[in-house]
């Protein structure tokens, strides 16, 4: 990326006025997979309640995670998807966050064993860990907590990806796996007490 991420962010969120999915595709072309999952998972990430409706972004996660499994280059979603607003509290509270977040990782993150990162194979291994991240984070129990460091895991490999950092990749995948790990051990002890 020429433009650190942030100031791209920062850039888009105060200039665009049409603040759709599409802008978001188009403004980060290659990376295009690695931001949507960033966006889409950055609210189940953070550890709130939120009843059930982060189910919409996993699922649109999972399926564009079979996207990148199949080897698809360029993201597909339905027109009537890329044409949608993006509501204003994302752009006001969590494009925000993002970017304070984002900014402190580009000061200690580098390319590392950036040429196997961006290799195809790679990245539809790491599409396959979106895919099981995206799902626990769906089929973990409301109100529980439990989908947030699985989505965590999915807002950090992208991360990886961005910043093509294979240390940021492994870190990610350890807090997936936690999180997995979590939703199995917690959910069925909650499944044994009903």
């Amino acid at each position: 990326m020429d433009k650190k991420l942030s100031a791209q962010l920062a850039s888009i969120s105060k200039d665009s006025k049409d603040k759709t999915l599409k802008v978001l595709i188009n403004a980060f072309a290659d990376k295009s997979f690695a931001i949507l999952f960033l966006f889409l998972m950055a609210i189940p990430a953070l550890p709130l309640p939120t009843g059930g409706v982060t189910h919409i972004f996993e699922i649109i996660v999972m399926l564009l995670s079979i996207e990148i499994i199949i080897g698809r280059k360029s993201i597909w979603l339905p027109k009537k998807w890329l044409v949608l607003k993006l509501p204003n509290k994302f752009w006001t509270r969590t494009i925000p966050t993002l970017i304070r977040l984002i900014n402190k990782l580009e000061k200690i993150t580098r390319p590392r064993m950036s040429g196997l990162v961006i290799n195809s194979w790679f990245i539809r291994i790491v599409g396959v860990f979106v895919f099981m991240f995206s799902l626990f984070a769906f089929l973990a129990p409301p109100f529980s907590g439990l989908d947030t460091l699985p989505s965590l895991g999915v807002v950090l490999l992208s991360l990886g990806i961005i910043f093509e950092d294979l240390l940021i990749l492994v870190i990610a995948t350890i807090v997936g796996a936690i999180g997995i790990s979590l939703v199995f051990l917690l959910g069925s002890l909650a499944f044994q007490l009903l």
